[in-house]
């Protein structure tokens, strides 16, 4: 047994009993203030002459400044951060703690003062910061975060993280390549999708359109149809770094080997999705046989990706001998496999892969596979649940048969046991897909959309000094220091859903900013399913 995530699990359930002994009902939104900070010089004349008057703050156990906002809140201002208190809110809201440059220029709080709403002006060592609260509902934040993709995060529709040549300076952006440049562009054309199946916005579907060709063209791009290329890029770009590269014929594209599953995962994804929500015909075509070479590859090679030299990429295994030899990926990868095979018979019609779904459920057992989650999961590999939430996802649209509704029930279970205690919505969200009459907390998982920071650039982050933490006694996979105490996502680092919500210290200086399709996807995605309204 494995006791360390028995622990995790028991945890959660006395933590969280009380407020999930109901089934859960839709959500309804409303306007919520969102953090939105600005810098200034301390001379600046937009800087209230208040605040930099040259008293001395008294510092009483950390504390060197305090303020009332006009809503009642209290605002202290401390030698490690900036605290918001107001007893009035919703528990989770009651206690908020800004650090980092997300917040302030430093953290050494000298003088705090409260602006004409329920903001704060702050004075630190080294600048002044002003934090507004502005109510936003989750419709307003979503344009927020499509106008940054627009902005700096479309690299010829591939949509992924921007690099920042100078830490913050969203001026200085870059658009590298990523090696998961498929599975990051995937997960945003499917929130478009969504999108547009809600709103029928003409823009939402030129954005799908857009980046479902870069992911068509990865690809085209190949050295062989059917096997898909991580990124590429095209002449005169600057040269990537690691990883295995190769020029096209033409030598007009370097594009990226070695591709994972991953990026397998993030392809059908998308093609699942697109196929069924957009109106474009010619495209749905171009999906389907696309779906239909990559699905011929992994058959006709033995379940296996394989690249150019002949031999299967690192991580393009789904075959049954490769599953015993890593025991620790058998539940994910035959899960996996199954939903390639259900899509891609969905998308094209073919007997062919009907056939070869129901030999690998049944002839090969991987139905009975996926079900072994506690079995096979040596450790909490947070990119694991997204490798199986999303093709559950796909699973769960197509599948009628009683019987493997039942394994893939069992299965997705498994995989719930960690992912509830994490709050995430689009894993919460894709759950409710396969599991329509579970209990959870969706409040809890809407909470998460509403408090995901505003500013998605990977500033310095540090919350090991905090007292209200109860922390893990081990360390997770990558040896980092880790929480049992969940916080909200504006007081930790920026990162993906396939990063461990735990790990509460992090980020990079500043020097890169993320796309946030981890907003833009739970969201739409709640709003087709109707698991949350009002907007």
């Amino acid at each position: 047994m494995n006791y360390r995530l028995t622990f995790i699990w028991l945890l959660w359930l006395v933590t969280t009993l009380a407020s999930s002994a109901d089934a859960w009902e839709p959500v309804q939104l409303a306007p919520y203030p969102q953090k939105v900070r600005t810098f200034y010089q301390a001379a600046d004349a937009a800087v209230p002459a208040a605040l930099c008057s040259n008293s001395i703050p008294l510092a009483v156990g950390g504390i060197t400044a305090t303020a009332r906002a006009a809503d009642g809140g209290v605002w202290l201002g401390t030698t490690q951060g900036l605290v918001r208190l107001d007893f009035s809110a919703p528990e989770q809201d009651r206690r908020q703690y800004m650090g980092g440059q997300r917040y302030l220029p430093d953290d050494h709080v000298e003088q705090l003062l409260p602006d004409e709403r329920d903001g704060i002006w702050v004075r630190t060592r080294t600048g002044v910061s002003h934090v507004e609260l502005k109510p936003m509902t989750l419709a307003q934040k979503a344009e927020h975060f499509e106008q940054r993709v627009r902005a700096r995060h479309d690299r010829y529709g591939l949509v992924a993280d921007s690099g920042l040549r100078v830490a913050g300076d969203i001026s200085s952006n870059q658009m590298p390549d990523n090696d998961n440049d498929g599975l990051w562009t995937a997960m945003y054309a499917a929130g478009e999708c969504f999108r547009y199946a809600v709103t029928k916005s003409p823009e939402a579907l030129a954005n799908a359109r857009k980046s479902i060709e870069a992911i068509l063209f990865l690809e085209e791009v190949a050295g062989r149809r059917g096997f898909p290329a991580r990124s590429y890029i095209r002449k005169g770009d600057p040269m990537p770094g690691g990883g295995e590269w190769h020029w096209t014929k033409d030598g007009q594209y370097y594009w990226k080997a070695d591709t994972s599953s991953d990026e397998i995962v993030g392809h059908f994804f998308i093609f699942s999705i697109a196929y069924d929500l957009l109106p474009d015909e010619p495209l749905k075509r171009k999906i389907a046989d696309t779906c239909q070479r990559v699905m011929d590859h992994i058959i006709d090679h033995g379940y296996y990706l394989v690249d150019l030299d002949g031999k299967p990429t690192r991580w393009g295994f789904w075959a049954p001998e490769s599953l015993r030899q890593n025991p620790d990926e058998r539940a994910l990868n035959s899960l996996q496999l199954l939903s390639f095979l259900k899509t891609t018979a969905h998308i094209t019609g073919s007997a062919r892969y009907a056939a070869e779904y129901k030999k690998v459920a049944w002839d090969l057992k991987y139905a009975d596979l996926l079900t072994q989650v506690a079995e096979s999961r040596m450790e909490l590999n947070y990119s694991d649940e997204e490798l199986a939430m999303l093709p559950y996802y796909c699973l769960f649209q197509y599948e009628q048969d009683p019987a493997l509704l039942k394994a893939y029930r069992r299965g997705l279970d498994g995989w719930w046991e960690n992912i509830q205690r994490e709050a995430n919505p689009l894993w919460t969200f894709i759950y409710l897909t396969g599991q329509p009459d579970a209990r959870v907390d969706l409040a809890g998982a809407v909470r998460t959309l509403y408090r995901m920071p505003m500013d998605t650039i990977g500033w310095t982050v540090k919350n090991s000094h905090r007292q209200d933490i109860v922390w893990a006694k081990t360390r997770d996979r990558f040896g980092h220091r880790e929480a049992l105490t969940l916080l909200p996502p504006d007081e930790r680092p920026a990162n993906k859903w396939n990063s461990n919500p735990f790990v509460v210290d992090g980020g990079s200086g500043g020097h890169g900013e993320d796309d946030g399709a981890a907003f833009l996807l739970p969201y739409w995605m709640g709003r087709y399913h109707k698991l949350i309204l009002g907007e």
